[in-house]
């Protein structure tokens, strides 16, 4: 970067934190000019305290992610286990015979809207954080959210009408 002070008469040039002066002049008008190192390594801290804070969110909802997964898993494999039962059924021993299509469409339930939040929450986070970079707001994690977020709906909806590819 290049600045010139017509009014001081002398010219100076930055590299970096280096400051050059490029005519002769006295180094005391110069020396207020120049950046201070504590300010330019602050600046520095600051920008990886918020690569930091993306990196952790962006774990957050990985985690979100693989808790919603287990539930809506575990919420279709009750489902499909109780489903293949029909001799005990037949014989009328069990007493509420929609308890388990009811616990797993409630897993299903939960998984997928705990995710849905979670997404929501993920990406409220990085637009209070300043990130506008659509990298970072459209990242890998928030779009692997968004697929599952659509299996899960398409597995309550599969699970309630009792039909679909499974």
């Amino acid at each position: 970067m290049r600045a010139s002070w017509p009014e001081l008469d002398f010219e100076v040039q930055f590299f970096g934190t280096t400051l050059v002066v490029l005519e002769d002049r006295p180094m005391e008008a110069v020396a207020t000019l120049q950046k201070d190192r504590g300010t330019v390594l602050a600046q520095e801290r600051t920008d990886l305290a918020l690569q930091r804070t993306i990196i952790a969110s962006e774990r957050t909802l990985m985690a979100w992610i693989r808790t919603a997964l287990s539930m809506i898993g575990f919420g279709f494999t009750i489902y499909k286990f109780f489903q293949y039962l029909p001799a005990e059924l037949a014989t009328g021993n069990v007493r509420r015979p929609q308890a388990p299509r009811n616990l797993g469409m409630t897993l299903i339930a939960l998984g997928t809207l705990a995710l849905a939040a979670a997404a929501l929450d993920h990406r409220r986070s990085l637009n209070e954080l300043g990130v506008s970079a659509k990298r970072h707001i459209w990242s890998i994690s928030f779009v692997v959210a968004i697929f599952v977020v659509l299996i899960g709906v398409i597995a309550f909806y599969g699970v309630l009408l009792r039909s679909g590819p499974f």
